[in-house]
């Protein structure tokens, strides 16, 4: 089985191609060269482009080759179980906490995106993938600042500031400065997922790091948490397969 470097892009600074497509059948892993990782790191992407390698920054490309043909077999299986790409349009099934609805175009829907039985209406227009990205984003801030909130309190901690952003790699960060990042695609995990996610950034707000102490921390505020912890490991994937970029035109527009 025969590799080929990405053609004619390469990263700045090193001599790594951005990426090595795998043959037979193609198949392209996104090289990241990190300066504090001390080994391969092999991972599928988050935005189920193929999948990314983390490299540390005194690796070859011969050696990242040979670390992909020895787990090229592992990575196919894993690609192959991996969701399939959900485009977000007319008709497609949209999970709002948790629950899937059904997009629906209603000229008699209200100006933002409205939840029923079932469906989120909203109106005839362009854009709907972005509209419904937009929408899930004010829900997600909306949701995530009484929690967070009140997770740092009762941890005895002050949250200085909340992020809403598409981060692909971590569902959520917490700064030394007290600062915490969300994903707003966890608007469509089920509430208890939400409310998992904001506690386990909050903890992180005693201890920065994932050690006993941690998740005594954690524990302590909810102490549930691991069936969650799980259910993110186990269907987090699936939120990043919804893709909400424009899939059609209306003649129509609607911002």
């Amino acid at each position: 089985m025969g590799f080929r470097a990405a053609r004619s892009v390469f990263t700045s600074g090193d001599a790594l191609p951005l990426a090595i497509v795998l043959d037979d059948p193609a198949l392209r892993v996104r090289l990241r060269v990190d300066r504090r990782a001390r080994r391969f790191t092999l991972r599928l992407a988050s935005d189920g482009e193929g999948a990314v390698l983390t490299l540390p920054p005194s690796v070859g490309e011969a050696a990242a080759r040979q670390f992909l043909t020895q787990h090229a077999s592992w990575l196919r299986d894993a690609l192959a179980r991996q969701p399939s790409s959900i485009v977000v349009d007319e008709g497609a099934m949209l999970p709002v906490d948790g629950q899937p609805r059904r997009v629906t175009l209603d000229q008699q829907a209200p100006r933002l995106p409205e939840l029923t039985e079932g469906h989120i209406r909203l109106r005839p227009g362009s854009a709907i993938g972005p509209r419904l990205e937009r929408w899930l984003r004010a829900r997600a801030r909306a949701r995530f600042e009484p929690v967070v909130m009140g997770y740092a309190h009762a941890v005895g901690r002050r949250c200085t500031g909340l992020k809403i952003a598409d981060t692909r790699s971590r569902w959520g960060s917490c700064s030394s400065t007290g600062r915490i990042g969300l994903s707003w695609r966890l608007a469509m995990a089920p509430e208890a997922i939400q409310t998992y996610v904001a506690a386990h950034e909050a903890a992180h707000l005693v201890e920065m790091n994932h050690s006993q102490r941690y998740w005594a921390v954690l524990a302590g505020i909810m102490p549930d948490y691991a069936a969650k912890r799980a259910w993110l490991k186990r269907e987090g994937r699936r939120l990043h397969a919804y893709r909400f970029e424009i899939a059609s035109q209306h003649r129509d527009s609607e911002v």
